[in-house]
């Protein structure tokens, strides 16, 4: 029997597993197998607990390591780069784990108290309440849903199952999968079924499709300028090592298009030196190259805005270029939330409030191609990328992901927030750019595939060809309508039917 001691160290353990399935230390991969063994080890906590409290404990321990271990980067941008007191960093990053915690913890309560009725349907209980944490992680306080069980399986099976359901579809099977291995001694025939089962959709998923086709190809080069983010915002050191480097490569590159990071030129246009903004437009003005290039734009009476300005041949310089504003902003890092102020003000870090995008903005146009920009942190969010794809004439051939995660340093963020932009390229079967400060910077393929890229944590430039896509997933067209609500309905559907039939019994 497992004691108390006992039961804390196996849920810290099964939790920081959880994490490591997601992108592992060692090679920055997913193991997708280590993340429903880790699932599993949790329900067989829950099975054993005595009450609901007991359930929502060892949930939320379970979640608390789960996602504090996945985030500890987050203490190298609080305290390695703003200057907060390590103490203090590590509790902030442990107090946001045990607050979305909290949603695991009514998950598990939930799970106990309909399994306890209804012990044979105890995988789908659990595979559905645990599915609902997931989406208020996704939905509530603007979200914050990395490291969401689902990118673990960008490389296992269950892959096949992106283009359908989405990664929150595949977090369900996954936990679907660990309840049931759990059950097969309790009911060995019935386990065996639902297994068989499932392993036919997921076997017709993999043969279906697909369901975009390739469109033309074109060349890209993407700039990795790997600027230290102490000397970023510097204007003795980081700005005019950004703005010599990423201006000559921008000139320098002869492909079809050139995109720059988040950010890559990090003064408002105004304030750069005189000529500079203004021979980067005559120069995308002719020749053979477009240009996507992160900047940050506004002004101090109407605001400012985290962008991608858009520059090629034929374009005018008396008219304002192709711009796209950043939608979903990082709270602390883009804006700062009621009551926040304080926190914020303990570090040096140049925070701001800034002005949010449109969603759904208008793509990016050239040679044949349709272009999708968004910045960073965006590409979490399927459901806010699909609204895109509503008319599929004028959808996407192609996603473009710019970013800075240099803020973390050397870390797991790089290799999780690769494996993230993967599965977006899997939903959508398109092709997907990713052009940041210090890594990943690759060339994704529509299967999610990384076809080329840079080494992390170096300064370099990365030239290749893409085909673009156009046709549309199953995922995106009910989730560009719909959103992530058929999830939520049915997720509450049946909870709600197991509520019912609980209290008939």
């Amino acid at each position: 029997m497992v004691g108390l001691v006992g039961n804390i160290v196996v849920l810290i353990v099964a939790g920081l597993a959880h994490a490591v399935a997601v992108a592992n230390p060692w090679d920055g991969q997913p193991v997708w197998w280590l993340q429903v063994l880790a699932l599993a080890l949790l329900v067989w906590r829950l099975h054993r607990a005595t009450s609901w409290r007991t359930a929502a404990m060892r949930g939320g321990l379970f979640a608390t390591a789960w996602l504090a271990g996945a985030w500890w980067w987050l203490f190298t941008s609080m305290h390695t780069y703003g200057g907060l007191a390590a103490p203090i960093a590590a509790m902030a990053v442990l107090a946001l784990a045990a607050f979305l915690a909290l949603c695991y913890a009514a998950a598990s309560a939930i799970f106990w108290r309909l399994h306890q009725a209804h012990p044979t349907a105890a995988p789908l209980f659990f595979a559905t309440s645990w599915t609902l944490a997931e989406l208020a992680r996704v939905s509530w306080f603007t979200g914050f849903p990395w490291a969401a069980g689902g990118y673990a399986h960008v490389d296992g099976p269950l892959a096949a199952l992106a283009p359908w359901v989405g990664v929150h579809g595949i977090g369900w099977v996954a936990a679907w999968l660990a309840a049931t291995l759990l059950q097969i001694r309790i009911r060995p025939a019935g386990s065996m079924l639902g297994l068989v089962v499932m392993g036919g959709i997921v076997g017709a998923a993999a043969i279906s499709g697909p369901w975009s086709g390739g469109t033309d190809t074109f060349s890209v080069t993407l700039l990795q300028g790997n600027i230290a983010q102490d000397e970023k915002f510097q204007s003795g050191t980081g700005v005019p090592l950004a703005l010599r480097w990423y201006g000559q490569q921008l000139q320098a590159a002869r492909t079809d298009l050139v995109v720059a990071p988040e950010t890559a030129i990090p003064l408002l246009p105004q304030q750069l030196p005189e000529g500079y903004w203004a021979d980067l437009r005559a120069h995308f003005s002719e020749g053979p190259t477009a240009a996507l290039v992160g900047v940050p734009l506004g002004n101090f009476q109407n605001g400012y805005t985290n962008s991608v300005l858009g520059l090629q041949p034929g374009q005018a310089l008396s008219t304002a270029p192709y711009r796209f504003d950043k939608h979903h902003l990082v709270p602390f890092g883009e804006f700062i939330p009621p009551m926040f102020r304080w926190f914020t003000d303990m570090m040096n870090i140049p925070l701001g409030d800034f002005n949010r995008g449109a969603l759904g903005q208008p793509v990016f146009t050239w040679r044949g191609q349709r272009f999708a920009p968004h910045i960073c942190y965006e590409d979490l969010f399927g459901e806010e990328l699909a609204v895109q794809f509503l008319d599929s004439s004028q959808a996407p051939t192609v996603l473009v992901n710019i970013s800075n995660i240099a803020w973390f340093g050397d870390s797991l963020a790089i290799d999780q927030h690769l494996q993230i932009s993967r599965m977006r390229a899997m939903e959508f079967e398109r092709p997907l750019l990713r052009a940041t400060n210090t890594g990943a910077t690759v060339i994704i393929d529509h299967r999610g595939a990384v076809a080329k890229a840079l080494p992390r944590l170096t300064q370099g430039v990365l030239v290749g060809v893409v085909e673009g896509r156009q046709g549309t997933t199953p995922y995106a067209w009910w989730v560009s309508r719909l959103g992530l609500w058929p999830l939520w309905g049915l997720g509450i559907a049946v909870l709600c039917f197991g509520s019912l039939r609980r209290r008939a019994t």
